[in-house]
């Protein structure tokens, strides 16, 4: 019998862990949570300083049982939850459930931020006890969660439809998201002209230039006719030379990765959704199974973290990769060192590889190919984090022409330094980033007070353009600005808001349903402070005061409910009226009692019914109600915008060109195939019967289908890397894994559809 006996969150993490513990050690996995607030009542009593009343999750008796059984026979037991607030909590809940069991042999918390020989045996030489300043906070968010679910979603269900959820944190991400849309659509398009030369020096050589001010100030160029005014006028001046500026400028390494910005650039660059990167990230974390000498390898850092700190022995090991594999030349004389922001709880350094020695093309085989091209990226960012910057030669030069100035710029790439391995997204999401972050075409060289000739001129129409609806990874770089969420959070707020269906995913861009912007109004409307931004991000930073022990996390929770609640007593009264305020009329006449049709709310949008409800129960959809959302996808017919449209058997793509193009294509959902080595994405399909299926969008040369919606989640039980979605009278709405029939609900499920979804799921 082992003398110790290890809890960990995932049964994934034994057998990395088992080949630097040997037999002096037992492992068990609590796999996720196994205690937590009640599903079907609200279990927090505000009266008695917000006491939890916590309860054993459904399935976890046993897990629960065997863990004390094993602790009963060990000496000493070491609690090693995932090294954050929710860890913390699990290993408070386990501590708590041994002190019942009489377990009689020492129990100690520990942490490390890698599955590394080095850092689990450091974490043993640092065991303690359980932190309850983390376990604090952690309580404090659920607790506040729960109230705000429990409490707010009944008012929903009283104005919109039964079924519907709100959310501390994902109404928010949801009013930012709306909020976006109206700037779109709302947005007028204002015509500006630009107008390019094409100069000329007495040896022939020509470069262009753009036209950048008129009078010392910038062009203002509203019309075809000012634009033709401005080039007949061009013609008759003459073009000399300014000003010219020589010089050069460094371009800087980004840091490696943190959460956030993980979740950014795997999503612009490998078109992953935030879940499906947390997912990856945490089997890279966990171990993966290399070789038979190497056995199970933790590959990276935690991956939950919003620092950019990295320990210096990783530093020296990437310094001196650089020089064996890049030259002395690549390597800067000094270590890279990163600031992290004030707001960022520093609490695990950045996400990179652990062992230098597997590099991608080493271990590519022992990956799946989701698994390489995330560790790839995490790798590449490490290692161009500690090269030398990037160097280019600029020139700028201006050149007058009477009351006009023109500008050519030009940028070369001198070394390119980091960018020899990485190169970052642009600030509008785009995967390729700036390359070699060339310029315009060579200049020549000039002088001061040469003459030119302007060869050719060439004005050009633009229109301005609205800020982009958000792309996952802009969503969360935007909620990361405004303090709104945490590291570990990000990934589950959308995934809520597309399970919803307040949101859709189409494009790769989030655009908010019907159902979206009427669940955001009547929150805003009525809820005003609740869902304002910088009142989410206080209560953010709040929470962080808790875990740092400034602040009891009773009194934030009582300053927060009594005017919450007062609010609440308010708007409840007005809840009829709001309801009533929603039906719209219609000319259309029922066709079962011949009564006036009215337009309701439905947990799925708006459909037609009649006013004679409740003695006259027919329904039916809202004909005509489409959605004509212009898409950044262009037609491959035509060339002109792809639109979401709504036909007889659901949303699909459609050409914006239509009749005189008559192009269609399936929307995906955002998951992909999960069949091996498949490139596809699963999309919605209708059966000749009308049945909504999914299949792969690449058939017929795959062949993967299910009745049910496949989920990108992998399965806790057996960690097959998809679930599906289900609702059966008996089980109501849950998932299902196909592979070994496990059973699981969302955190908020339909038998308690006020909660709020966990910033964090319950099994993680």
């Amino acid at each position: 019998m082992a003398k110790n006996l290890l809890i960990v969150e995932s049964p994934a993490k034994s057998k990395t862990l088992k080949k630097f513990l040997g037999r002096d050690f037992d492992i068990m996995a609590t796999i996720g949570h196994v205690i937590d607030l009640p599903k079907s009542r609200i279990g927090v009593d505000v009266e008695n300083d917000f006491a939890p009343e916590y309860v054993v999750i459904e399935g976890k008796d046993k897990v629960l049982k065997d863990l004390r059984a094993a602790a009963k026979k060990a000496e000493h037991v070491y609690l090693a939850p995932d090294p954050d607030r929710e860890g913390e909590a699990i290993a408070w809940h386990v501590a708590n459930s041994f002190k019942t069991a009489k377990i009689g042999g020492k129990v100690s918390r520990i942490a490390f931020n890698a599955i590394t020989k080095k850092a689990v045996t450091e974490a043993f030489d640092h065991a303690r006890e359980i932190d309850i300043d983390l376990v604090n906070a952690q309580q404090a968010r659920r607790i506040l969660d729960r109230i705000v679910g429990y409490k707010v979603s009944p008012f929903l269900w009283q104005t919109v439809a039964r079924g519907l959820s709100a959310g501390r944190v994902q109404s928010v991400a949801l009013r930012i998201i709306c909020e976006r849309e109206e700037e779109v659509r709302n947005f007028v398009p204002q015509e500006y002209w630009e107008i390019d030369a094409l100069l000329a020096k007495d040896d022939g050589r020509t470069f262009p230039a753009r036209l950048a001010k008129i009078d010392g100030e910038k062009p203002e160029l509203n019309d075809k006719a000012a634009a033709d005014k401005a080039v007949a006028e061009l013609r008759k001046e003459k073009f000399e030379v300014a000003d010219i500026k020589i010089g050069s400028k460094k371009r800087t390494p980004p840091p490696p990765f943190i959460t956030s910005t993980l979740q950014q650039e795997a999503a612009t660059k490998l078109y992953f959704a935030p879940q499906k990167t947390m997912r990856i990230a945490q089997a890279l974390y966990e171990g993966v199974d290399l070789n038979v000498e190497a056995g199970t390898v933790g590959l990276i850092t935690y991956m939950r973290t919003d620092s950019v700190r990295v320990e210096p022995e990783a530093v020296m090991e990437a310094r001196n990769y650089i020089q064996q594999v890049f030259g002395k030349k690549y390597l800067p004389s000094s270590p890279r060192m990163y600031k992290t922001k004030k707001s960022a709880q520093d609490a695990h350094e950045a996400i990179r590889p652990t062992y230098l020695e597997y590099a991608p093309d080493k271990i590519k085989k022992s990956l799946t190919k989701d698994q390489n091209a995330l560790y790839n990226l995490i790798w590449d960012r490490f290692i161009a984090s500690q090269m030398e910057a990037a160097e280019y030669d600029t020139v700028s030069v201006d050149i007058n022409a009477g009351k006009y100035l023109f500008r050519a710029s030009s940028q070369n790439l001198r070394f390119d330094g980091y960018l020899k391995l990485y190169k970052e997204s642009d600030s509008n999401g785009n995967g390729n980033g700036n390359g070699n972050g060339d310029g315009k075409a060579e200049i020549p060289p000039l002088e001061k007070g040469e003459k030119l000739k302007a060869d050719k001129f060439d004005p050009s129409q633009h229109f301005t353009k609205p800020l982009p609806r958000f792309s996952e990874a802009s969503l969360v770089k935007e909620l990361e600005a405004q303090g709104i969420g945490r590291p570990s959070t990000y990934a589950q707020i959308i995934y809520t808001l597309k399970q919803r269906k307040y949101v859709d995913l189409t494009e790769r861009r989030l655009i908010p349903t019907e159902l979206g912007f009427a669940v955001t109004k009547i929150l805003v409307d009525h809820f005003q402070k609740l869902f304002d931004v910088s009142f989410t991000a206080l209560m953010e930073e709040e929470l962080d005061e808790i875990e740092e022990g400034k602040v009891e996390w009773t009194k934030v929770l009582n300053d927060f409910y009594q005017p919450f609640a007062a609010t609440l007593s308010k708007v409840n009264g007005k809840a009829k009226a709001i309801k009533a305020s929603l039906v719209e009329k219609t000319d259309e006449v029922c066709d079962k009692c011949g009564q006036p049709m009215v337009i309701k709310w439905g947990r799925n949008g708006r459909f037609l019914a009649c006013s004679g409800y409740p003695e006259c129960k027919s329904t039916k959809p809202l004909n005509g109600e489409q959605e004509s959302v212009t898409t950044d996808e262009v037609c491959e017919k035509c060339g002109a915008p792809m639109q979401v449209k709504t036909g007889r058997f659901g949303k699909f793509l459609g050409c914006t060109n239509y009749p005189d193009c008559k192009n269609t294509k399936s929307l995906t959902t955002g998951v992909a195939c999960p069949k091996e080595g498949c490139e596809g994405q699963v999309v919605e399909r209708r059966g000749r019967g009308g049945k909504t299926f999914y299949g792969c969008s690449k058939y017929p040369k795959c062949d993967f289908v299910s009745w049910d919606k496949p989920v990108a989640t992998p399965c806790k039980a057996c960690g097959n890397p998809y679930i599906v979605e289900k609702t059966t009278k008996a089980k109501g709405f849950h998932f299902y894994c196909p592979k070994c029939k496990v059973v699981s609900y969302p955190e908020s499920s339909p038998e308690s559809s006020s909660e709020e979804p966990a910033e964090e799921p319950v099994s993680r």
